[in-house]
């Protein structure tokens, strides 16, 4: 098993539910444990300062965490306790820096989109808007039931069925957010599928009524119809992804190139995908910029699947 564990966030509401019961499945699938993470409340954290500052031996040595016992119902297979290779770990502080300092030492954190105290209207919580734009280690939010619910699978959505779908800006995105999504399609057993974005159309029937189209490397051969900008496009991802291709060759990968939007189709294919996989932000910010990026922010907010926020992990320490 590796030493490398996953990381739930918790906090007994039903979106971390769909955060822990993503990420157990993620530990299985690395063979990693997984870790379950709880921010104590204001409350006990208080609670816990006042008891150590007094010394008060007749009050409780630890605060009642009924969240422990909730993680412990649902995870602990009838009996008490936790199954083996699972921890749970209390953390106090504000919830973005907690879990930015343990996800130190973490695969991936894992965290649903909303907290308990979120309003029902808005589709990403600060505390995983925070997380996801300085954690030092990948984050995944995993949407709250009714944004998957009420995702249509059309024509387009359906090509990115059960595949791992990664933005790649050829010239720009970290070889980090490429390794983590093939990564993550090898333990599936499933496609990456690559997808990049041209910003000059040639005309504007061309953004209008073309379809969303996959292309196998094969397809690369000869120039056939596409137009000039697409192709070239998909010829510079060919280049970026040959070093993967290399390492990953039981992966199978297809490539797809879009006029515009590139966080617009990111969004399409989450309706279908195992995992949408973005980078944090741009290679040339500094390690210490809290700032994320267009794209990343845009699929973060309207995605209707699990999206991976990969930082450039040698710098984001």
């Amino acid at each position: 098993m590796s030493n490398t564990p996953v990381i739930a966030a918790v906090d007994g509401s039903e979106h971390s539910l769909r955060a822990l019961e993503w990420a157990r499945k993620e530990a299985v699938r690395h063979d990693s444990g997984l870790l379950v993470a709880h921010v104590l409340p204001d409350h006990a954290q208080l609670y816990a300062g006042r008891r150590a500052s007094l010394h008060d031996a007749s009050e409780p040595a630890e605060f009642a965490d009924p969240v422990r016992d909730w993680v412990e119902s649902l995870l602990g297979a009838g009996g008490s306790g936790l199954p083996e290779g699972v921890t749970y770990e209390a953390l106090e502080g504000s919830v973005p820096e907690a879990l930015r300092v343990i996800g130190s030492r973490a695969r991936m954190l894992v965290m649903g989109s909303r907290g308990r105290g979120g309003f029902a209207s808005l589709l990403l919580g600060s505390s995983s808007r925070a997380v996801a734009s300085t954690a030092a280690c990948p984050v995944v939010v995993v949407p709250h039931a009714e944004r998957g619910a009420g995702a249509d699978i059309d024509a387009d959505a359906e090509q990115s069925a059960g595949r791992v779908v990664v933005g790649l800006h050829a010239a720009e995105t970290p070889d980090d957010v490429l390794a983590f999504a093939f990564t993550e399609a090898a333990v599936r057993g499933t496609t990456v599928q690559v997808v990049s974005a041209y910003a000059i159309p040639p005309s504007p029937t061309l953004v209008i009524d073309s379809p969303f189209a996959v292309i196998p490397p094969e397809g690369l051969a000869d120039e056939g119809d596409g137009v000039p900008a697409e192709r070239e496009m998909l010829r510079s991802q060919t280049e970026r992804l040959a070093p993967l291709r290399e390492r990953f060759p039981d992966v199978p990968v297809e490539q797809a190139a879009v006029p515009g939007d590139p966080a617009g189709r990111l969004v399409i294919a989450s309706r279908a995908a195992a995992l949408v996989v973005v980078g944090r932000h741009h290679p040339r910010r500094t390690a210490m910029s809290l700032a994320i990026g267009s794209v990343a922010h845009a699929v973060l907010h309207h995605a209707h699947g699990p999206v991976a926020v990969v930082p450039t992990l040698k710098d984001d320490v």
